[in-house]
């Protein structure tokens, strides 16, 4: 909206929610998650920024209600995108001056515990990272969802080199063919639906498709269990990261990756007098996080037009 030779653009909505849902089943199996749940809306209440006249507000209070009101609806559990979706449309066509929804929902990784082998009835452990999505629904039923996955760290002792780079005079990076690789991957994805009629009705098919693209991700990190893969750089493995997730899953239509690389830094002893008081031998390291390498980079399904 121009006035005044200004441009307001605005959203509001609730940010960080959180809701822990426990679904109880016949046969005394409970399953539990635990969400923050994110809000932005996109409505016409400009005159509440002009003039001072709220009557078109959707207040934020209201909207963290609602989290805990649909949550209690769903009577099934379901994944962090279907739990967006349903919230998406509610505010979409509950409010006449909403036009679109931004809904990001971020899952703490509680799992299931095995006693003695066996998988306990009610009993989680906090695991490492954690399922993401950000899932935007317009008042015309267009949709656009993104899954991900936050803390993914993974590390291999060996099988990485990084040689040929740029070097200059400030450059002391000595090149090897040896050394230890570890990140912590921020991974998403896109999916290729855009509508809310086109979202697959199959159960779970979200949460399934998480678990494989992140069980990719770590396999094409690692390599075969006896030998590895050799990285020449986290670029180059970042790479075929993305692009094994491309080929496998033809629902894919862009992934996303983020690898800060993680340093472990060989340990060399040495003074004045004592030239080696003790020789890294590809053994022992000092962990270091800052400063840190930062690669990232997304690779999209270009769509033949033939």
């Amino acid at each position: 909206m121009a006035m005044d030779a200004v441009r307001l653009e605005q959203r509001h909505g609730k940010a960080r929610v959180r809701v822990g849902r426990v679904w109880r089943e016949a046969n005394g199996r409970h399953r539990f998650v635990e969400w923050s749940v994110s809000i932005s809306l996109l409505s016409d209440c400009l005159p509440a920024y002009t003039h001072g006249d709220n009557s078109d507000i959707v207040a934020t209070d209201t909207m963290k209600n609602t989290v805990y009101v649909k949550a209690k609806e769903c009577k099934q559990p379901l994944s962090v995108e279907d739990f967006a979706i349903v919230l998406g449309k509610h505010f979409t066509s509950f409010y006449q001056q909403v036009t679109a929804a931004i809904i990001n929902v971020i899952e703490k990784p509680w799992e299931r515990i095995h006693i003695n082998g066996q998988p306990h009835e009610h009993g989680f452990k906090l695991g490492s990272e954690k399922h993401t999505t950000e899932v935007i629904v317009r008042k015309s039923g267009a949709l656009q969802v993104v899954s991900g996955v936050e803390g993914l760290a993974v590390l291999k002792t060996t099988q990485s080199g990084f040689e040929g780079f740029v070097r200059d005079n400030f450059t002391i990076l000595p090149e090897t063919r040896e050394r230890m690789l570890a990140t912590e991957v921020t991974a998403s994805w896109r999916y290729p639906f855009e509508t809310l009629s086109s979202v697959p009705a199959k159960e779970f098919y979200f949460q399934e498709r998480y678990m494989d693209v992140k069980k990719v991700l770590i396999e094409t990190f690692f390599g075969p269990a006896k030998g590895g893969v050799y990285s020449p750089s986290v670029q180059s493995t970042l790479y075929h990261m993305a692009k094994a997730v491309l080929a496998r899953f033809p629902d894919v239509s862009s992934v996303k990756l983020k690898m800060p690389n993680l340093h472990f830094l060989p340990v060399n002893l040495s003074s004045k007098d004592n030239p080696v008081i003790v020789k890294f031998e590809d053994d022992v390291y000092l962990p270091t996080d800052e400063p840190h390498g930062s690669i990232e980079a997304t690779l999209t399904r270009i769509q033949s037009k033939m």
